[in-house]
C-alpha cells in the first residue's frame, strides 16, 4: 500500500509559493551554482595551464638531455682523437731523434736501400710478414 500512496504523491504537484523569502532563497542557489560553474571554469582552465607548462618543461628538459648525451659522446670522439695525435706526436718526435743519429741513418739505409759498406755483402731475406702467410 505504500507505493501506491508515494505514486499518488509524485502525481500531484505542489504550488510554491512565491514571497520575497523563497525568491532570495532560489536566488542565493542561483548565485552559489553559478559560483560553482564559475569555480569549475576557472580550475579547468588553471588546470589546462599547468599541464602545457608541464609539457612544454618536460620537453624542453628532453630537448636539453639529448644535446647533453650527443655533446659528451663528440666530447669522447674528441679525446679519443686527441689521444691518438699525442701518440703520433711522440712517435714522430722519437723517430726525428732516431733521424738526428748518424748510425740510425746508415743502418737504415743499409736495410731499406741494400747499401753496403766496403767489403759487406747484402743478402735479402724475405720479410718476417710474408713468413707468416706463408705459414698459414
Amino acid at each position: 500500500m505504500s507505493l501506491k500512496r508515494e505514486k499518488k504523491v509524485e502525481g500531484h504537484e505542489v504550488a510554491s509559493i512565491r514571497n520575497d523569502y523563497v525568491r532570495s532563497v532560489e536566488q542565493e542557489e542561483q548565485r552559489k551554482q553559478a559560483h560553482k560553474v564559475r569555480l569549475f571554469r576557472r580550475l579547468s582552465l588553471f588546470g589546462i595551464v599547468v599541464l602545457m607548462a608541464s609539457i612544454w618543461i618536460g620537453s624542453t628538459i628532453y630537448a636539453q638531455s639529448q644535446t647533453i648525451s650527443e655533446k659528451e659522446q663528440a666530447r669522447d670522439e674528441a679525446l679519443m682523437t686527441l689521444q691518438q695525435m699525442e701518440e703520433e706526436q711522440a712517435r714522430l718526435e722519437e723517430q726525428i731523434l732516431l733521424l738526428n743519429d748518424d748510425e740510425y741513418l746508415a743502418k737504415m739505409a743499409r736495410s731499406e736501400y741494400f747499401l753496403s759498406e766496403e767489403g759487406e755483402i747484402i743478402f735479402a731475406l724475405p720479410k718476417t710478414e710474408e713468413k707468416s702467410e706463408e705459414k698459414e
